[in-house]
């Protein structure tokens, strides 16, 4: 299902980037492309301005996690909650990691298609 959900955010993206790219290139007047791309780029400093706020709550994730660790260390119970606490730190540990993942991808293609609409203004 991990590699699934990678799929899956690759795709929505590439989809997003090639609705962009063929909008801005079958525009054939500058103002209603140029106005195109500035809304594309208000879109997309809006979702990386919310993909950088998901890597701060990434990063207290992973604070949590190791103070978890840090206190499963001193504290061990004789029952057998112990490794069910273990892996429930290394599922949260693996989400955290594959988020990151996920948004460093729309971070690239985000960038790509600033990219896309800074070309699309340029050209006359």
């Amino acid at each position: 299902m991990a590699f699934l959900s990678f799929v899956y955010r690759f795709l929505t993206n590439f989809a997003f980037m090639a609705v962009v790219y063929f909008s801005l290139n079958f525009m054939e007047k500058y103002p209603n492309r140029a106005i195109l791309a500035i809304l594309v780029l208000v879109y997309a400093g809006m979702r990386a301005a919310s993909t950088l706020r998901a890597f701060y709550f990434f990063q207290k994730i992973e604070k949590l996690e190791a103070e978890t660790k840090r206190l499963q260390t001193s504290i061990s119970d004789g029952s057998g909650g112990a490794s069910a606490r273990r892996q429930v730190v290394a599922d949260v540990a693996r989400l955290r990691r594959d988020g990151e993942l996920k948004s460093y991808m729309d971070l690239f293609f985000l960038a790509l298609i600033v990219l896309l609409c800074v070309a699309a203004i340029m050209r006359q």
